[in-house]
């Protein structure tokens, strides 16, 4: 009998699948709707959605655990914000390959900021992922390098967001902290878009659809399975499926959208990738150096 893939790897890859449709899904929404408008609707659901579902464990934060997640809400929302309104600007494979880039940007700005090992790996992988960057956005003739800096930003803010999650989760519950920064992306796109006066009714089931795939699929549902899985699966399978995001949204953007890479665009995409994957897997295939001795 053929062995059947185990089930943490099979969710895994089902997030990381849900969360690459999304930039399509989002992209033809905010197409129809104010951008700030959309991730209203997207973020309130969500965060009553994992309120309701860990209602004790949001009660039961300390006053330092809100403080922690409104950080955390803070750069989530940065990013969110960031991605959202560069997909107005430039390719959902663009968008997916760039956000991808946080993973690299991520130990970099630990590097700076709280003086973490990087090492040859990590800056390497930076330098790969800078000229995969500088091909992907094509500034001789792609028009859209305005939406991938956007994007660009958010990965930055993703990166601010996942080292700000490192220090919560030391002392702070993950399904409290979650709902804490789903609530400030919520009641921050909802105040924007009320000031701005953009607040409408969705009547187009693009719209719908992608509201329902990413309130619930990709934000209240995905983050509980990312978190489950990754307690049961291995770091290093864990770190590679985690990486195959933006060649899910590179390979929706081409079925959905038509969206093609050229020479140039793809050779950009495949150096990010190879960045992210060396970032993410190398660390696992290490030799444990041995203990001194005495």
């Amino acid at each position: 009998m053929p062995q059947r893939l185990p089930v943490p790897e099979t969710a895994l890859v089902g997030v990381c699948a849900v969360w690459g449709l999304t930039f399509v899904m989002v992209q033809d929404a905010i197409a129809i709707v104010p951008t700030m408008t959309f991730l209203a609707y997207r973020f309130i659901p969500a965060t009553l959605l994992v309120t309701a579902m860990f209602w004790r464990r949001v009660r039961g934060l300390t006053r330092d655990g809100w403080k922690a997640g409104l950080l955390m809400g803070v750069f989530l929302t940065g990013g969110y914000v960031f991605q959202t309104f560069g997909l107005e600007r430039t390719t959902a494979a663009n968008a997916g390959f760039i956000t991808g880039t946080f993973c690299v940007l991520t130990p970099l700005l630990g590097a700076l900021l709280f003086g973490h090992k990087v090492g040859v790996v990590g800056w390497s992988a930076a330098l790969v992922a800078a000229v995969g960057l500088y091909l992907l956005s094509d500034p001789g003739g792609g028009g859209r390098i305005v939406g991938d800096v956007l994007v660009f930003l958010c990965a930055v803010s993703f990166s601010f967001h996942i080292l700000a999650t490192d220090r919560a989760l030391k002392n702070h519950d993950l399904a409290g902290l979650l709902a804490v920064q789903l609530g400030v992306c919520g009641v921050f796109s909802l105040v924007v878009a009320v000031t701005m006066d953009d607040i409408v009714v969705p009547r187009s089931a693009v719209v719908w659809q992608a509201l329902a795939v990413t309130a619930v699929l990709a934000s209240a549902l995905a983050f509980w399975v990312q978190a489950w899985a990754q307690k049961h699966a291995s770091p290093a399978r864990t770190a590679l499926i985690l990486a195959s995001e933006p060649a899910f949204a590179g390979l929706f953007a081409y079925l959905l959208q038509g969206d093609t890479l050229s020479v140039v665009g793809w050779t950009g995409a495949a150096l990010i990738m190879a960045a992210i994957v060396a970032v993410e897997v190398v660390p696992y295939l290490r030799t444990p150096r041995p203990l001194p001795e005495g």
